[in-house]
């Protein structure tokens, strides 16, 4: 029976995950701020070569400094889905981190976790202490390796290109194997080019809030665009993060059927 409710639970979030999209009705005008009526933005940007409102499908990435989240009003609110700060270097855990992702799986949002890279720490200890904190849970979404200069005092290390890649690469490789699915990497403008990523066999979440990716990161393809860290989303207080999926609401369920933890 135990097992039977396991399968059960999985394949209702599968279907919730499939189902999961930008309300219809509500997409983005041409001058935003939000993907539909209920979003918007406390510091909207003028956009001026392509901006992200006309993408049908955007979500959110949170750590513990979003607080109570009421999940049902993001949902509500045109949320397709969440990543949630997990881990950092080899010893720190978010503190909400257990709570979102419970809290989140309850609304029926997709989610995925995602670890914050420490330069002091090896590729595979860091891709240890992930596996050891995120379960291996059907229907999540891909792992995210956030990668970029930190300013921490306890770490200022700026390692050159050659090892930023080999090491990442280490931690993409052991955690990829352990959840079925190569993690996202997410990235911002100076680390993409002080390193040259573009290089680094991996699916792009990218950072780029003052003009449209293919601009900034040129040639360079993408499956998430962060667009602005002063978002407001039904539920949450205070601003936060938004972003946008590449494709249409066909192609998400299309890449949700690819990417999804089995």
């Amino acid at each position: 029976m135990r097992h039977f409710t396991k399968v059960l639970l999985g394949l209702m979030l599968v279907l919730a995950v499939a189902c999961s999209r930008s309300p219809s009705g509500g997409g983005y005008g041409a001058r935003g701020p939000g993907a539909n009526p209920q979003l918007g933005d406390s510091a909207p940007h003028d956009w001026g070569s392509g901006h992200p409102y006309n993408h049908q499908v955007h979500g959110i990435d949170i750590s513990r400094w979003q607080g109570d989240i009421d999940w049902r009003r993001v949902r509500g609110a045109g949320i397709s889905f969440a990543f949630i700060k997990s881990t950092e270097g080899g010893d720190h855990l978010d503190p909400n981190f257990n709570r979102y992702w419970r809290e989140a799986a309850g609304a029926r949002i997709p989610r995925g976790a995602y670890h914050y890279y420490y330069f002091c720490r090896s590729g595979a200890e860091q891709a240890r202490w992930f596996i050891r904190n995120v379960p291996r849970e059907r229907g999540s979404l891909p792992p995210v390796l956030d990668i970029e200069w930190t300013h921490s005092k306890t770490c200022p290390r700026r390692p050159p290109a050659s090892e930023v890649k080999r090491e990442a690469s280490i931690f993409l490789d052991i955690v990829g194997r352990h959840y079925g699915q190569r993690p996202i990497v997410y990235t911002t403008v100076d680390f993409y080019r002080d390193n040259n990523l573009g290089d680094l066999r991996a699916e792009f979440w990218l950072r780029s809030v003052a003009d449209h990716p293919r601009n900034i990161y040129r040639g360079q393809r993408w499956a998430f665009w962060q667009y602005t860290g002063t978002g407001i989303v039904p539920g949450i207080d205070g601003n936060v993060d938004l972003n946008a999926f590449a494709g249409s609401a066909s192609d998400w369920s299309r890449w949700l059927q690819t990417r999804l933890t089995r």
